[in-house]
């Protein structure tokens, strides 16, 4: 009975099933149909060979059930190739799904080690996919590279409070999600420089109390800067970034990693010099930790970055005036005479605890009730992605 399929192609389809060389791995399946076809013979035909079900034939065909060592016995000797055959076909594809699996264990690893996936699929930068390669392809979408083995390019003047210049992966993905939001913001108004001396001026006068921030993104939009609040990712130290879309579209970036009115306006006056100067439209230039407790020395800092610091301390508060208020009073900082000293200036008690504390006049555990929370008064104006917003690309 078994050998009633076997005519006068034994000898051929014997020679060829024996010795194929399978490219890809596939389901017993598909080389089963593919036999059945070439000899004119149907799923019910060879069920009543091998004395077996139907179904069991339709579901191996369909790749939903496995080849056995009892199905095998009778499909080699029906198809005359003995039953190790069907065996190696199974096995070879068992194989093939376990180190499928394995695959996408050691890529999700990779991408598991070099980002935080939960929050980033969390707060919409990642949409979820059960499929490891998609959600790996969505990824370099959001990097703008071709695989996770590229570097995405960084473009931009940086700010960043860390002991070191490298990037983590998490602060380029910050980056990349920012220049991807940044692209879909249109403004009526292109830059120049003049409006920017007109913008800064306008700013100026925003320095006295803490709610005046919801102010800053029109001004800016005004000037044909686009301006952008995202949340940072756990364990990033990026503050800010200034880059340009083209010569004439800046942008400004703040992560609001400290809600504190003098991080917010030293960053964000900081990152305006560095687009007065065009720095960052040609190359990358990395900040390291310019108002942090932890702040490097001055003599790792390039002339650049110590200049653009002082220019931007020296907007806030004229550099003499803040000397000649340390010269006179030191170590006396009472809280009245900084009250005192920033109200003849125009600025928050904030803005010069923030310059004392940088210029290691005080403690940075000192006069912290002084210092005005910002975020909540700026975020309902600004295209802000975190805390729970999430924006509306504009197209």
């Amino acid at each position: 009975m078994g050998l009633k399929i076997i005519t006068k192609t034994q000898n051929h389809r014997k020679k060829t099933m024996t010795n194929r060389k399978v490219a890809e791995v596939f389901h017993p399946g598909e080389f089963l149909a593919e036999e059945l076809e070439i000899r004119g013979i149907s799923q019910v035909d060879l069920a009543e060979i091998l004395g077996r079900d139907a179904q069991l034939i339709n579901g191996i065909i369909a790749g939903k059930r496995s080849i056995t060592p009892e199905t095998a016995i009778g499909l080699g000797r029906a198809f005359g190739t003995g039953a190790q055959y069907w065996m190696n076909l199974e096995t070879s594809f068992q194989l093939s799904k376990a180190k499928e699996k394995h695959r996408n264990e050691s890529l999700l690893m990779q991408l598991y080690e070099s980002f935080p996936v939960r929050e980033m699929i969390r707060r919409h930068w990642i949409e979820q996919s059960n499929n490891v390669d998609v959600l790996i392809n969505r990824f370099c979408q959001l990097l703008d590279i071709d695989s996770l083995n590229n570097e995405p390019f960084l473009d931009g003047a940086f700010r960043k409070s860390a002991p070191d210049s490298e990037f983590a992966p998490a602060e380029k993905a910050w980056f990349c999600r920012v220049k991807q939001l940044a692209k879909t913001v249109f403004l009526k108004e292109r830059y120049s420089e003049k409006k920017l001396n007109v913008c800064l001026e306008q700013l100026r006068l925003l320095l006295t109390e803490p709610e005046e921030v919801r102010k800053v993104p029109g001004i800016l939009a005004d000037a044909g800067i686009r301006f952008l609040i995202v949340e940072h990712l756990p364990k990033t130290r990026i503050d800010g970034v200034c880059f340009w879309l083209d010569e004439d579209s800046p942008v400004v970036a703040l992560s609001m990693r400290f809600d504190r009115n003098d991080w917010f306006w030293h960053t964000l006056i900081h990152e305006l010099i560095h687009i007065k100067r065009r720095d960052g439209l040609d190359k990358e230039i990395i900040e390291i930790d310019l108002v942090g407790e932890n702040k490097v020395s001055s003599e790792t800092r390039s002339e650049n970055e110590k200049s653009v610091d002082s220019e931007a301390a020296d907007f806030l508060i004229p550099k003499k005036k803040i000397e000649s208020f340390i010269n006179r009073i030191r170590p006396h900082y009472y809280k009245i005479k900084i009250m005192s000293f920033s109200q003849l200036n125009n600025i928050h008690p904030g803005i010069t605890v923030g310059q004392l504390q940088h210029r290691k006049e005080i403690p940075y555990s000192h006069n912290r009730e002084m210092l005005a929370k910002v975020r909540s008064f700026i975020t309902p104006y600004a295209f802000t992605d975190g805390w729970g917003h999430t924006p509306i690309m504009q197209s």
